[in-house]
């Protein structure tokens, strides 16, 4: 049998009997065929197939045969490093990726192809393992092999972000920064600018081009004669890969037991890791029905939630990593919802309403987003029985020091811009004594923030880096802070909720989008509107009075303790029923034939202009000409072809 016929049996082997069938296949003809001239393509294979039945010893094994057998065999190369990864030697495996991409010099098809593919498992290595400038390196190397590759200038330019590297967009070779402002994933661009009307048709270009329109889904008519439930409830289902120990398990464990019965039935669709912890358990224990979707594709995942009869489903998960956007696509239930998970508007022809509250989209807002916007009180949910250590915090233990005002901001680097970092120096600089406590990153981000703060005549030692903890020991350092002062472009979440849990005042400065106003809704709804403020000035006029006037602070502290369980913010049964109010009102609409319609008119031209624009000079969240420039550019395309009219800035043409 030659080798050709091995993997004909093989494949239909494995077909018919499945993977165990088709690897003993591979071992009967290996054990026959010692020294044959293309055995080191069966080792492959038969590595190929124990490496995805998780066996990674076996793969290891073959693997290292299969080069053994011809050392130039590129591919092998590749999948021995992967394999050396699975059982965790990963640093042998980053010396194998790295052999495979020096010793592929001669120019083909093929090499291109492994190059990069050496080179994208290094830098999702070194990510992973928060050596960004290693990642980044490999990925320079990435685009100068393949300039046009949308996933490496995303990567790119991410990890240029957590090292805080400014300007985050730089040109090389072919690549401008224009192209890579097209292409960023829409994560990455609300970290980079506070630009809605970008977010926006960067959102639509991602359904579009990274996730990509469905083959088969369903339309209004599919579902014309779904009407409530005989019992009146509404059939709800949450969508997420984060119901677990996770900002948004944590958000929401308490509210999905307090849901109305009478009202909804709550199914949880869980689409992440597979893991148990304590979090996941006590929500899977307070929902009616619960289902692992992780290891369905996405027409047996989309065809259960039909079989469960869902009326509404809701997405946690938006934009975020382990999202099931193209489950999503093919419409599973009548109505669809984006909500909390990713910080604003999905941009798809699928998802029909997005909710928020009267701050993070107020009125007039609405021409940012594609979703019909619904709104409650305060749009983030909130566990009122949080575990918090109760062991005693010290200055001393967390290297803070014993006098002084002790600022704070628990937020990822890659939220930070060189503005927002700027007006941090200028309220150390006027508040004597004073230290900025920030989260650790990698080494990179650290030691550049402490160059930035040498260049402004600071003393680096007046930023204090705090590690990772768990969350219960992370809360409990809270009690050491004054006052949070929130990051922009992309502010305080789940971290601004945690603070104004603990007493800790947060200041925080909102300027369009959703990213950038999150955190003055909750400020708001914790009762203390007062520390929202409407101007970078003011934000450090404010900063400096607060940081200068200790019973000042004080006095906030004392006022969010005393309205921890009254304010709206952490009035989780009235967020519930808020819930519940608007879910009658979608499904209403559904029932009049009123569903809202996604209107995705012009995104690609708004996407062109907006990345042309240079969002590493100015701050756009507080351009006074913000949406006039926009209107400029679109007269002058007009002027050259018609633009149709939109809903958004260009509603009246000339």
């Amino acid at each position: 049998m030659d080798i050709f016929e091995l993997f004909a049996l093989a494949h239909a082997t494995e077909a018919e009997h499945g993977k165990g069938a088709a690897i003993r296949v591979y071992q009967d003809w290996l054990a026959a065929n010692e020294g044959h001239p293309t055995i080191h393509a069966a080792w492959f294979n038969l590595g190929s197939l124990q490496l995805s039945g998780e066996d990674g010893n076996g793969a290891l094994y073959s693997f290292n045969e299969a080069v053994r057998a011809r050392p130039d065999f590129t591919p092998a190369v590749i999948s021995l490093g992967s394999a050396l990864e699975r059982v965790g030697q990963v640093d042998m495996a980053l010396q194998y990726w790295g052999h495979a991409v020096t010793n592929l010099s001669n120019v083909s098809s093929d090499t291109i192809n492994y190059k990069l593919t050496a080179l994208k498992q290094l830098a999702r290595v070194r990510m992973s393992r928060q050596e960004m400038s290693e990642a980044e390196t490999a990925l320079r190397l990435s685009l100068d092999v393949a300039p046009g590759r949308r996933e490496e200038m995303q990567h790119w330019a991410n990890v240029r972000q957590r090292q805080c590297k400014w300007p985050v967009l730089q040109s090389f070779g072919p690549v401008t920064p224009e192209k890579i402002m097209a292409t960023l994933a829409p994560l990455t661009l609300a970290y980079f600018t506070d630009d809605p009307i970008l977010s926006l048709a960067n959102a639509y270009s991602h359904n579009r081009l990274d996730v990509g329109w469905p083959d088969e889904f369903k339309t209004s008519a599919d579902f014309a004669h779904r009407r409530r439930a005989p019992d009146g409830r509404l059939r709800i289902g949450y969508l997420s890969s984060d119901l677990r120990n996770h900002a948004i398990g944590h958000l929401t464990a308490e509210m999905f037991g307090l849901h109305d019965r009478s009202r909804v039935e709550v199914t949880a669709f869980y689409c992440g890791v597979r893991l148990e912890d304590v979090v996941m358990q006590r929500i899977r224990g307070t929902v009616d029905h619960w289902h692992d979707i992780t290891g369905l594709d996405d027409a047996a995942a989309a065809a259960l939630v039909e079989e469960c009869g869902i009326d509404i489903l809701v997405d946690i998960n938006g934009n975020t990593r382990d999202a099931r956007t193209r489950m999503l696509g093919r419409r599973p239930a009548p109505i669809i919802v984006n909500w909390l998970g990713y910080p604003g508007t999905m941009a798809s022809p699928y998802h029909h309403y997005i909710i928020a509250d009267p701050v993070i989209i107020p009125p007039g807002s609405e021409k940012y987003y594609s979703e019909k916007v619904e709104r409650v009180p305060c749009y983030q949910p909130n566990d009122r029985h949080r575990v918090i250590s109760p062991e005693p915090q010290t200055r001393a233990q967390h290297g803070l020091p014993e006098q002084g005002v002790v600022f704070c901001c628990f937020n990822g680097q890659q939220k930070m811009s060189r503005f927002n970092l700027d007006r941090w120096l200028e309220i150390l600089r006027q508040v004597d004594g004073s230290v900025l406590w920030l989260l650790r990153g990698g080494d990179e981000g650290d030691n550049r923030l402490r160059e930035e703060a040498a260049k402004a005549d600071i003393d680096p030692a007046r930023l204090i880096f705090a590690p990772y903890a768990a969350n219960a020991d992370h809360l409990a350092r809270y009690v050491l802070a004054d006052l949070f002062l929130d990051s922009s472009p992309y502010g305080a979440h789940t971290t601004a909720s945690d603070a104004l849990w603990m007493g800790v005042p947060v200041l925080t400065l909102p300027g369009r989008g959703f990213a950038s106003r999150v955190c003055a809704s909750l400020v708001t709804a914790a009762g203390t509107p007062e520390f929202v403020c409407d101007s970078p000035a003011a934000y450090v006029e404010m900063a400096v009075r607060l940081g200068r006037d200790p019973a000042a602070l004080a006095a906030a502290r004392q006022k969010l303790l005393d309205l921890r369980h009254t304010s709206v913010l952490f009035n989780t049964n009235g967020f519930a029923r808020a819930m519940e109010d608007v879910f009658d009102r979608m499904w209403a609409e559904w029932e009049a034939g009123a569903l809202p319609v996604p209107d995705l008119t012009n995104l690609d031209l708004y996407l062109e202009i907006g990345s042309a624009m240079d969002h590493d000079a100015e701050e756009f969240g507080f351009l006074p000409d913000y949406e006039e420039r926009y209107r400029k550019a679109l007269a002058k395309r007009h002027a050259l072809t018609p633009v149709p009219r939109d809903a958004r800035l260009w509603t009246q043409p000339v």
